[in-house]
């Protein structure tokens, strides 16, 4: 395995933009550690990954192999203009396939070729063509790796169509407005298992590697590495409803208010006061561990109707921060008024439960 010189930092994910090479190929342990917070939402579902290669996807791998376990009605999977067994042919070729699997057949637990059925599309597999928009409709669940450079395109088309998804994306991409919107009406939230680092995925033998985390293997395969790398989702998952654990408490000078707008600023979201009720802007990654029964979202800082100066940032004394979602909380604060003389009182009456358990109490 010969590791790549480093000669430009974190530009990866630009340069998929830019040069539309960004339909990367996922490592199957990535989908494996997230796909295990859903098992029960695919009982009888037919799965469609709309996005891939399908003879060599590992998200065809993944539920192939897996089909029976997870109770799988069908199956299917499109390419893009490529009929090549190469996962990254030059998407030249003027029509498309599209597979289909009905689950094990002969009994080895394999998905064997004289299982698997191909179709062609007339067209090139896009998936916004009236071909692809068919079998979506004929889908429960979608689950793929969409472009990135066309994330906002897909998840619309999911969303018009009222499809259950699963798909990955950069965590950048919840600040977009219209993404943004649909995280805080709760109709889309981050996965389970990405919440931090980077990733790394398979890129075309033809990608030109000059950037961090950048490598090839002794077959010529390449792969980078991307950060800021989360799964999307409105399938639901017994993680998102645990509480965050909140330690630290409210002091003005810690927590400063925008010059622009009447909340705190937050710059870390383990650093979330437990003891302030008021409006709190916390970093984008909070939406790694919001949970809606614990948290209101009330905005994204650039476009909350109330700011003064709508499509920017706030400032903090003339500088502008970071990006910020606008939170509450949803639980009363603590009155640690009212708790330490119950406390005292109860030491002074030899209550040790109350005492031993304050923790409890607060």
């Amino acid at each position: 395995m010969r590791k790549l010189s480093i000669t430009m930092a974190n530009k990866n994910l630009n340069q998929a933009k830019n040069a539309k090479k960004d339909e990367f190929y996922t490592q199957l342990v990535d989908i494996e550690n997230e796909l295990r917070h859903y098992k029960e939402h695919f009982k009888g579902k037919t799965v469609l990954c709309n996005c891939d290669d399908p003879r060599v996807s590992n998200f065809f791998h993944y539920f192939s192999y897996n089909f029976e376990q997870l109770g799988l009605k069908k199956l299917i999977t499109t390419c893009y203009k490529n009929q090549n067994r190469d996962l990254f042919s030059q998407n030249d070729a003027e029509q498309a396939i599209w597979l289909e699997y009905f689950g094990d057949r002969n009994g080895n637990r394999v998905p064997d070729p004289e299982e698997i059925g191909i179709h062609y599309f007339k067209g090139d597999g896009d998936f916004r063509s009236q071909e692809c928009i068919e079998l979506l409709k004929e889908a429960d669940i979608v689950v793929t790796n969409p472009p990135f450079s066309l994330f906002r395109e897909f998840l619309d088309v999911l969303m018009k169509y009222e499809k259950r998804f699963l798909i990955i994306g950069n965590v950048n991409a919840a600040s977009y407005k219209e993404t943004f919107q649909l995280i805080k009406a709760n109709k889309l939230w981050l996965g389970a298992s990405i919440h931090s680092g980077d990733r790394e995925f398979g890129v075309p033998k033809d990608y030109p590697l000059n950037a961090a985390g950048c490598r090839e293997d002794e077959k010529g395969n390449k792969f980078i590495r991307v950060k800021g790398v989360r799964w999307f989702t409105n399938l639901d998952y017994k993680e998102r409803h645990e509480d965050l654990i909140l330690f630290k408490r409210y002091t003005p000078e810690e927590y400063p208010k925008y010059d622009n707008y009447d909340a705190i600023n937050v710059d870390k979201t383990a650093e979330i006061p437990m003891d302030y009720d008021g409006v709190m802007g916390v970093p984008i990654t909070f939406l790694d561990k919001y949970n809606p029964e614990q948290f209101e979202i009330v905005g994204l800082d650039r476009y909350v109707e109330d700011n003064p100066k709508y499509g920017h940032r706030f400032t903090i004394n003339g500088k502008e921060t970071y990006a910020r979602i606008l939170i509450r909380r949803k639980q009363k604060p603590i009155d640690y008024a009212s708790i330490e003389p119950m406390v005292s009182m109860a030491a002074e009456q030899g209550n040790e439960y109350i005492v031993e358990n304050k923790c409890k109490i607060l």
